[in-house]
């Protein structure tokens, strides 16, 4: 076996590729569409010149009966106006009926007497059947001369539909008859004409449909032409394009749905970003802070073991904890994040009190209840609250009060609120530190870098977020912070209690 045997095959480059690809949705679109007018342009065509060519057909036969009609009612009259001194012979009845017939276009006329033409049509008709040898053989040999009969006769020169009418006089006399006969040939071809003007409209139609059809079909995949484009330049450094909205139909609603994938694939990647970021910031100090412990520590006093593991616990304890706010916030962004319910406030606020008392020796009471039903996560939001009494207990004092409330209310745009807050007596926070501890990380001046994550507040605000609302704070220093989280709701209030003061 050679080593070219061996050789594994390789992917084509992609310019190869490219060239091999087929044709453009436009450009399948475009040939469907005329793909189909051209069907039906052949059909109906087709069935239009059958239909044509039946009826020139029942017309020429139709004509040349109606001439047989006319000629036998004038044998009859000029029968009767015969005399004995005038007798009725056959060549003055072929000449009296050569002068009283008109042909129509394409048709033509002759009469034989003795199997010899005897008078032809006038000069003005165009159809001379005398100029065909071929057709007066017909009519003086072939031609039946004992019954009346449509027939279709072929000559090198042209086919005619052609009857021939017998004399038959009560006294004896020559062989004589009438012949009339159709140009079918010539017919035929005036009807081809008219089919090849019809073929020629088409063609032009075809063609002004071909050009008008690439222009709109290229406007109506503008937005496939857009996704490409955009498709093309995001990357994972710039994720922020997106797609013109053009229109209202299916393609625009096309369009929003991209969108919307992109927005959440951006919101993915930012979270995992996040994630990743914030994992390799907060979990180096505490690892670090292990690691340096246990180096340090001297494994044959056991003061200095139990102090190193009361650390390394701690850690990891905290740790834990940031572990778990960590998961929380990057699952944010997802679309099962909250469920939102149909949920009684004044219930959930019930439940709220009794699950925050035992997070602190305060005095704990409800200020305020809106009694109504409104679609919310109570999951979720007692999660957000319980974080704001926990943040309330850290930064008060033992035995103050902690309040909490809900209420409903209307904003500028009067749309309908549900407020849920909390309130504490404790140390406050200053102006320049409200601004950023909803942050990830975020943390006032009065902060320890030990107390908690420094994500809880962070949570808060995703929460609030995810069910399309905010979380804010009113604060004095000295005094004591308000924390309000503002829910739209399109539900009514089914009523308000008015401040009971009911403590724990």
């Amino acid at each position: 076996m050679t080593k070219a045997a061996g050789i594994a095959p390789q992917l084509a480059p992609e310019g190869t590729r490219l060239a091999h690809r087929g044709f453009s949705v436009r450009t399948r679109v475009l040939a469907g569409m005329l793909g189909l007018m051209t069907l039906a342009f052949a059909v109906t065509g087709t069935v239009v010149y059958l239909l044509q060519v039946e009826t020139m057909d029942a017309r020429i036969d139709d004509s040349l009966k109606r001439s047989v009609q006319e000629f036998q009612v004038l044998s009859t009259r000029s029968a009767d106006a015969a005399t004995a001194a005038e007798p009725l012979t056959a060549e003055i009845l072929l000449y009296t009926a050569m002068q009283q017939t008109l042909p129509a276009p394409h048709e033509g006329m002759l009469s034989l007497m003795n199997n010899e033409v005897r008078w032809t049509a006038p000069s003005i008709v165009d159809t001379r059947l005398e100029a065909d040898p071929e057709f007066v053989a017909w009519a003086a040999h072939e031609a039946s001369t004992e019954q009346i009969k449509l027939q279709t006769v072929h000559t090198s020169l042209s086919t005619y539909r052609a009857v021939s009418i017998p004399l038959s006089l009560s006294a004896p006399h020559a062989p004589a008859q009438l012949v009339l006969a159709y140009d079918y040939t010539a017919e035929k071809q005036a009807l081809n004409r008219g089919f090849v003007m019809y073929v020629v409209v088409g063609f032009v139609v075809l063609l002004a449909s071909g050009t008008v059809g690439w222009l709109l079909v290229g406007r109506f995949l503008r937005p496939v032409a857009m996704l490409r484009d955009t498709a093309k330049n995001i990357s994972e450094s710039d994720l922020s394009q997106r797609i013109e909205v053009v229109g209202r139909d299916d393609l625009a609603e096309l369009t929003i749905t991209v969108n919307a994938m992109l927005d959440r694939v951006e919101n993915a990647i930012v979270s995992q970003r996040q994630l990743l970021d914030d994992v390799g910031h907060e979990m180096r100090t505490p690892v670090t802070i292990i690691q340096g412990h246990l180096e340090l520590m001297d494994g044959t006093d056991p003061a200095d073991v139990d102090q190193a593991r009361e650390i390394a616990l701690s850690e990891l304890d905290r740790m834990s904890v940031l572990i778990n706010d960590l998961v929380t916030l990057a699952t944010s962004n997802s679309e099962d994040f909250v469920n939102p319910v149909p949920t009684n406030v004044g219930a959930l606020l019930d439940d709220l009190l009794d699950t925050a008392g035992p997070l602190g020796d305060r005095v704990w009471r409800i200020g305020h209840r809106a009694e109504a039903t409104t679609d919310l996560d109570p999951q979720r939001i007692t999660q957000a609250m319980l974080q704001l009494c926990s943040n309330a207990v850290k930064f008060s004092a033992a035995g103050s009060t902690i309040t909490l409330g809900t209420n409903i209310a209307t904003d500028a745009a009067n749309a309908t609120l549900l407020r849920l807050w909390v309130r504490d007596d404790g140390v406050g926070i200053s102006p320049e530190d409200q601004s950023r501890i909803f942050e990830r990380f975020g943390r006032g001046r009065n902060s320890k870098r030990t107390e908690g994550s420094g994500l809880g507040l962070n949570i808060v605000s995703a929460i609030a977020e995810a069910h399309h609302g905010s979380v804010g704070v009113s604060s004095d220093v000295g005094i004591g912070s308000t924390f309000v989280i503002e829910i739209p709701t399109v539900l009514e209030p089914e009523g308000e209690a008015v401040e009971p003061d009911t403590d724990h």
